[in-house]
């Protein structure tokens, strides 16, 4: 399996364009899956509206720049940056760059993994 970003960024504006007005779920799409992991495509538009999720997930920034924002802290972000978030934790990127984008990638149970 193999995907790349130039691929994901075109089958998440194919998906953007089924949206009649910008919302969270036009923001992202699952490319994949394979047992608890899940891989996605995150591109938010100006806004990043996500909420706290319930399984633990890595960032991997594919392009742009920005904040993100975690317990309370902002942290720059640039290409090549991973970020690792626990479930359940409040977290965004903030102040990015029109051309931010992130691969979003799921797994463990619900709840997270244990420490």
């Amino acid at each position: 399996m193999k995907l790349t970003i130039e691929t994901a960024q075109q089958l998440l504006a194919e998906h953007k364009a089924g949206f009649l007005e910008p919302c969270h779920a036009a923001s992202f799409l699952k490319l994949f899956r394979h047992g608890s992991l899940e891989i996605e495509i995150c591109k938010p538009d100006k806004i990043d509206l996500q909420q706290p999720h319930d399984r633990d997930e890595v960032y991997f920034i594919a392009s742009g720049t920005g904040l993100f924002e975690h317990n309370g802290k902002r942290e720059e972000i640039k290409p090549g940056d991973v970020i690792f978030v626990p479930a359940g934790d409040d977290h965004r990127f903030v102040d990015f760059s029109s051309d931010f984008a992130t691969w979003v990638m799921f797994f463990g149970p619900v709840g997270g993994e244990a420490v």
